[in-house]
């Protein structure tokens, strides 16, 4: 249990929150959420003791154990997989060193036996022998395999580095965990596995995310950083979402009866109280949805850009036919005789096990690199616009303001101040941010920049690699449902589960020997089908 009293942070120019009372209990997972900057991550660090709070304080029972998702992918360069796991129960660890350091003396004394008797009494009574079966279970329910696991840590890919880590600050069943980002570069199996274990898991779990599906699945509870405070919310972020966005249309309607604004709200909480029946988490929070009132349900202070693309003109009969094509990157061949063709009503996710094999495919078929081998051709009535994953990479060099840089791609109509400010005020770019240049801007800002682009191009085709990159929850909303409404095709690479299940009606899956490609289907039928996956599995075997 992890107790919050009156902590407060001050930095020179502002106040970030204050008066922060909360009691996170065992058994809940609390999705800490808010618009960016508004602290999430700084809280975490508050709660695991890396940031001292300008007032109050907080506390732990001292029998208990915090654990922490490192953020440093790189710090355990020199140790095993399997060893870098269990660092995360430090003290059980420690005990392990010294332990196996005395059964390595030369001149082992008779106090050395009583040590090594005391140390393997401690160990025991932690669960050591136990310890590495358990570090080897959830690393492969990660996804790193066993023939990986006493490997050392600087001869894993980053997206390996990740899973460990992760694994790491599961290990060893602490009482308070504490997760920034923990979805971050995994694929859909590890998030799955992850979020098993969470709904499993008997202590307090905190956890920082963007992914929407997953904060869905695993919390109990929303903390939500916002006007300065934070206020604790039952339910998971749908709930949140709905009943603040409800509370806020039900306080502008000035003219609606008292009467039926609390009506409309009790039947809310009535509908979403009975859908948590079919949870997993159905016990916990039925109990907890059936406490709330009406004071429980207040508007949120977010903004929500506005993301819509119209395409200039309908798409014909073809869309895109490849055949054959391959690509070797830096000696690896990430792509291999990928051949399909794509109608005009396709609306089509992107998978695979390496990230770079999507993008390498992305921007072949955008022009931007040449294949190995093969060819693709585009239908004749389609024009495409394009986000790659490195969105970063579009400012490079380029010194401009944002007005400026946006005008570039505009029509003669649409290239005036007015509309341009107007235009990307519903990006939310409002007053003087419009004249900021863009090489200095956030990542968040420069994926908006370019949603801003594409919106302007009116194409009737969107490519889109990883676009949920650096935005808040609020921005991947309202891309989620431009998606939803836009009449093209769409081309789309994404980790974030409802994007995919919300605008997907075929599944591509790129190996390195060849593609998997399964049409009407949903990406949540794809990831259960499981014929599909075993397919999938022969392929990255071959």
């Amino acid at each position: 249990m992890l107790n919050v009293s009156n902590v407060s942070l001050q930095f020179p120019d502002r106040k970030l929150f204050d008066d922060v009372n909360i009691m996170f209990s065992p058994g809940n997972c609390y999705g800490v959420i808010g618009a960016n900057g508004a602290g999430k991550s700084t809280f975490l660090k508050i709660l695991s003791g890396e940031i001292s709070p300008s007032t109050g304080n907080v506390s732990m029972d001292p029998n208990e154990r915090l654990a922490v998702l490192s953020q440093n992918h790189y710090g355990f360069e020199d140790h095993s997989v399997i060893e870098t796991v269990m660092m995360g129960h430090k003290e059980l660890y420690e005990i392990m060193k010294e332990k196996d350091a005395i059964y390595m003396k030369e001149d082992f004394t008779d106090e050395d036996g009583i040590r090594a008797g005391e140390l393997e009494g401690l160990f025991a009574e932690m669960g050591g022998w136990e310890a590495e079966s358990e570090a080897s279970n959830m690393l492969q329910g990660l996804g790193i395999s066993t023939d990986m696991h006493f490997s050392l840590m600087r001869e894993l890919i980053e997206a390996d580095k990740i899973k460990v880590l992760l694994a790491q600050a599961l290990f060893g069943k602490p009482d308070n965990l504490l997760l920034d980002e923990p979805t971050n570069g995994l694929d859909s199996q590890a998030i799955s596995w992850l979020s098993e274990f969470i709904i499993n898991f008997p202590n307090t779990v905190i956890v920082v995310s963007h992914d929407r599906h997953f904060l869905n699945n695993v919390c109990t509870h929303m903390a939500d950083v916002d006007f300065g405070k934070i206020k604790l919310y039952t339910g998971n972020y749908d709930f949140w979402l709905q009943s603040s966005q409800l509370a806020a249309k039900l306080a502008a309607d000035q003219n609606a009866k008292k009467e039926e604004k609390i009506k409309e709200l009790q039947d809310f909480i009535a509908r979403f109280s009975a859908n948590a029946s079919k949870s997993k988490q159905a016990t916990s929070r039925k109990k907890t949805l059936d406490k709330i009132t009406l004071d429980d349900i207040q508007p949120s202070s977010r903004r929500y850009p506005f993301v819509g693309f119209s395409p200039e003109r309908e798409i014909g009969n073809d869309l895109l036919s490849v055949n054959g094509l391959s690509k070797t990157v830096d000696g690896v061949k990430v792509l291999d005789n990928i051949t399909f063709t794509l109608d005009r009503d396709d609306k089509v996710a992107f998978t695979s096990r390496n990230d770079i094999a999507i993008s390498t495919f992305f921007d072949i078929i955008t022009g931007k690199i040449e294949p190995d081998s093969g060819s693709f051709e585009w239908g004749v009535t389609t024009s495409q616009t394009y986000l790659p994953r490195n969105s970063g990479d579009e400012f490079d060099g380029v010194d401009l303001n944002i007005v400026d840089w946006l005008r570039q791609y505009a029509s003669k109509e649409e290239s005036d101040n007015t509309f341009l400010r107007s235009f990307l005020g519903r990006m939310l770019f409002s007053g003087d941010d419009v004249m900021k240049k863009v090489n200095v801007l956030s990542g968040g800002e420069k994926v908006r920049c370019i949603l801003s682009k594409m919106m302007l191009s009116k194409a009737n085709v969107l490519v889109l690699d990883q676009p949920t990159n650096h935005l808040d929850l609020e921005s991947i909303t309202a891309l989620n449902e431009g998606l939803i409404k836009f009449k093209g095709a769409l081309l789309v690479a994404s980790h974030d589960y409802e994007v995919l299940n919300t605008t997907v009606n075929r599944v591509i899956e790129l190996t390195p020997n060849g593609s998997f490609d399964r049409i009407n289907t949903t990406y949540e039928e794809f990831l259960d089908n499981k014929d599909t996956q075993n397919r999938i599995e022969e392929l990255y075997n071959a």
